[in-house]
Parts: C-alpha cells; structure tokens; sequence
C-alpha cells in the first residue's frame, strides 16, 4: 500500500508506547511532512492519552456525561454540521507540553458510533512564544461510514502548522498541544456516542543511527499470527482501494484480530471471496478523504471496539522496544518503506509505504514477520536480517506501529 514517503532528511516523527513518558528516540519518517527547520540531534518524543474516569474529568466538557472510562452524549446542544441539524457535545484535553520543541502530533482514539452518529477529532498547538494556533480538524470518524463519509481533511494550515492526514505537522516546533473530540448524533436520535479512550503522540526526531540495537527479551519468541495475503484480494472492491497492494493496512489488522480469536463477521461480502474478513476491514478502515485504507488511527479506531482493550498508533526507536511487546504476547503492525535492494526477501521489489506485522524474533534477532505481500498465505511469514529491517523501518516511518492489545 502506497502511503506517504518522506525524504531522509533530519527531522520526522517516532512514538513510544503509552507506558513510557518520553524518551529520546531516533527516525526519519512517514506519515507527516518532514521540516528542515527544526533539526535535532537526538529524537524526543511524549506520548499522553486519557480513558479512566480520573483522567477524562481533568479535560473540559460541554453538553456530555462523564461514566466509568467513557464520556458521552448528555443534553448537548443542536448546530448545525454539514448542513444537517445535529446535537453536539465536546471533550477538550487540558494543555500538554512534551518537554522540547515539537514537530508533528499524532492523535488516536477510541470511540462507539453507533447509527448515524460519529466523532470529530481536532488538534491545535502553542508555540513557545505562546501563540495558540487554531483548533483545525484531522478526522470526521464513524465504524458505519454510510450517511457522512469517514475522512481526513488534508491541507488545513494556519500559523503554526497544517493537517498531513493523520498527522499534524508543525511549521517549526510547537511547545505544547490539546485535543478535542465532538460526539455528534442527528437531532432526536438517542444513539448512544461514546468517547472510550483519545490520546496523541508529539515528538522531534533525528536521523535513525547506524548501530544496529541489540537483541532483547523477546529473542526466539514467534507469536503464532494467521497468515492472510492481501494480494489474493487484487481487483476486489475498487471503492475501497482495490485489493492487492492497496490493502496491507487492513490485512495486517484482520491477522492480529485473528490471533487474538476476535470474530468479525464480514457482513456484506458475497460468498466466494477468500479470507472475506480482509474485504469486510478494508471497508470499515477506509478514508474517502486520503482515498485510501492505509489511515493509521482509522485502523486503530476499527480495532478497539473489537479488543476490549488498548488499540493506538504509536512510535518506537528500535526493534529492541518491540521485543517488549512480543514478549508481552502483543504482535506488532509496523510501517515500512524500502527501495530495490535495501530488505533481503521481501515478496515486493520495492515500496513507497507498506504495512506488516512483527510476529515475532529468531534467537540470534532477526524479524519475524507475516508481511501481506507475499502472493499466497503460505507466503506470507517471512524472516528478514534485523539491521535491514530496523533501517527501514525507522528511516522510513520513524518506527510507526500500530498496538492492538487484547483485553
């Protein structure tokens, strides 16, 4: 799947994962634009998210209930959006500083929208100056999609940055950011929109470094994923992206939620189409703004409802912090991006943006992977040399990864 490649240059973006505060970290990404302006010789990056009931009470709420781990729909008020009457209430997270100057936010959420009614998700940023930027909105989301589209809005820009579809990326660097989330239903429908869990990545980062990390506590452990090839799904449903090597987002989502048992019955799918699961995830993953199902918090977003537990978008600064999920039982969805030459094995030559899952590590370190390109499901897992694989991986994406972590 084609996502958006960035140039190798000094900056871009990396996350950790929810239990670590911030921590140097190293990459040059995909996902956001890159800025030459704010060079750094270290990566940073700050990673907050709220979802108990102590948590969502600290942020302000308008028109919403707050219950045990969720904030919803109370007595909102109706506006208009999109030129139809909905009731609306918002949750806006308080202010957070990352700690350094910041080049790019990520947000991710959890949300139920049954219905008619779906999420607005919107970022804005302070810089160190204090100029507080405009709220600019990344995503309109809902699992249906039928009566408002699921989409981005790329292109927003005001002073202090611009929307990159997922991503919002800073024109120079930003010192803190908030979140805010409108829960929308039609007027005089009593769907019952709830916000479970939203969060976002800031960070800063350098060029990933030459060492190879050293192997750690997941050495000689594979996870046993089921293999699904996304390109036995070639010229299915052009409406949402097509099949083949459109699909390895929503491929590598349907094998971690079919490791994990999760059922999702792909309703909708004519008999007859192979792993119809992987067609039935393409379309609720789908982003009909970026035109595209490879929209990393949409993917998260369709996962969480499904695992009953954590399921975000986060970075991480080498294969050494992967093994911790591994060796926790948590299977990885990464981002990758390679030219001719540079991942010895690989089914595809090369790629401006491809997703695959870390199944696991061979003892003496190298990667484990169910990569969806390969042409049959037999040809799917895969082994590829860990410093190839680190590098492009880190220098390609900043080390994005999507956790989906069973309840």
């Amino acid at each position: 799947m084609i996502r958006r490649l960035l140039p190798l240059v000094a900056t871009a973006v990396i996350a950790l994962p929810t239990l670590v505060a911030a921590l140097p970290a190293t990459a040059a990404g995909q996902g956001a634009a890159t800025t030459t302006s704010a060079r750094v010789a270290t990566s940073q990056v700050a990673q907050r998210s709220w979802s108990t009931y102590r948590e969502l009470r600290s942020g302000a709420r308008a028109g919403l209930r707050l219950g045990r781990g969720h904030v919803e729909l109370g007595t909102p008020p109706v506006r208009s959006f999109l030129g139809r009457a909905y009731e609306q209430g918002t949750w806006t997270s308080p202010w957070t500083s990352p700690g350094f100057g910041a080049t790019a936010i990520i947000p991710s959420w959890e949300a139920i929208t049954p219905g008619q009614s779906l999420v607005r998700v919107m970022v804005r940023a302070r810089s160190s100056s204090g100029t507080v930027g405009s709220w600019d909105s990344v995503a309109d989301w809902s699992m249906r999609s039928r009566h408002v589209p699921r989409t981005t809005r790329s292109g927003q820009t005001d002073d202090l940055g611009r929307v990159n579809v997922d991503t919002w990326v800073a024109a120079s660097t930003v010192s803190a950011w908030q979140v805010r989330v409108v829960l929308l239903r039609p007027q005089g429908t009593r769907a019952r929109v709830r916000l479970e869990r939203v969060g976002a990545v800031a960070s800063a980062v350098a060029p990933a470094p030459a060492r190879t990390s050293r192997t750690g506590p997941a050495a000689g452990v594979v996870l046993p994923v089921p293999s699904f090839s996304q390109m036995v799904h070639q010229g299915h449903y052009p409406q949402w992206g097509g099949g083949g090597e459109a699909w390895c987002s929503p491929t590598s989502v349907a094998m971690v939620l079919a490791h994990y048992g999760v059922s999702q019955p792909p309703a909708g799918i004519p008999s007859g189409h192979g792993d119809a699961v992987v067609d039935h995830t393409a379309r609720m993953v789908y982003d009909h703004g970026y035109r595209g199902t490879g929209n990393w918090a949409f993917n998260t977003a369709f996962a969480a409802p499904r695992v009953s537990g954590d399921s975000y978008v986060t970075r991480l600064r080498s294969l050494r912090e992967a093994e911790a999920y591994i060796a926790e039982g948590v299977p990885l969805i990464v981002s990758i991006a390679f030219r001719r030459g540079e991942l010895t094995g690989t089914p595809i030559s090369s790629s401006n943006g491809h997703l695959l899952v870390i199944a696991g590590f061979e003892a003496d370190g190298d990667v484990v992977v169910n990569d969806p390109a390969g042409r049959t499901n037999a040809q799917v897992r895969r082994v590829y040399d860990r410093a190839e694989f680190e590098r492009v991986w880190l220098n390609a994406s900043g080390g994005t990864a999507y956790v989906i972590r069973h309840g």
